[in-house]
């Protein structure tokens, strides 16, 4: 019997999970089944059970692949440009609805929460570490301040659908000045 590859079975739970994130998005955690997950999948339900236990788990795996693009640099420009980015993942993948989806499960589900703090504990941290030299003693608030309206940005954007991300760029940058 020939073996299968670590290659092989990594590919087959990306499948799920990406199955999953596409469904939760479209559908919500709660009306997601996973007999959805496996349709979507196209596999098994014992393949989908080789590498969850449960839906939650699930769950916590599309949490843990998600990453922000953060900007590059504190400016005007990187800002706007980060903005633009969340705006075309929640146009092209119902990224903004997918979010709004984790954080509502992350209140009642201890595991999920203490994944979503952690990524939000690193966003802060990393934008911390863009704050200008002279606005340094502020850069736990500004950090804060950042990720805080980012998010905001993300649920108008699930809720409103399209959302100019000017307005939110130029309260950014008045945080960031001071």
């Amino acid at each position: 019997m020939p073996k299968v590859t670590q290659a092989h079975l990594d590919a087959r739970r990306q499948q799920i999970v990406d199955a999953a994130r596409a469904r939760f998005a479209g559908h919500g955690f709660a009306r997601t089944s996973m007999a959805d997950i496996v349709t979507e999948s196209g596999l098994s339900n014992g393949a989908i059970y080789r590498y969850f236990a449960s839906k939650e788990e699930i769950v916590v795996a599309v949490c843990e692949q998600a990453s922000e693009a953060l900007p590059k640099a504190l400016t005007a420009e990187a800002v706007g440009g980060f903005l633009d980015h969340v705006r075309a993942l929640a146009r092209e993948t119902d990224h903004a609805r997918l979010v709004a989806q984790i954080y509502a499960e992350a209140a009642v589900s201890p595991p999920l929460a203490a994944v979503v703090q952690q990524q939000l504990a690193a966003m802060r941290a990393a934008v911390a570490e863009l704050v200008p030299a002279r606005r340094r003693p502020y850069a736990e608030q500004i950090a804060e301040a950042f990720v805080a309206v980012c998010g905001s940005y993300s649920q108008q954007l699930a809720v409103r659908g399209d959302v100019d991300p000017a307005p939110f760029t130029a309260a950014l940058m008045a945080i960031i000045k001071g």
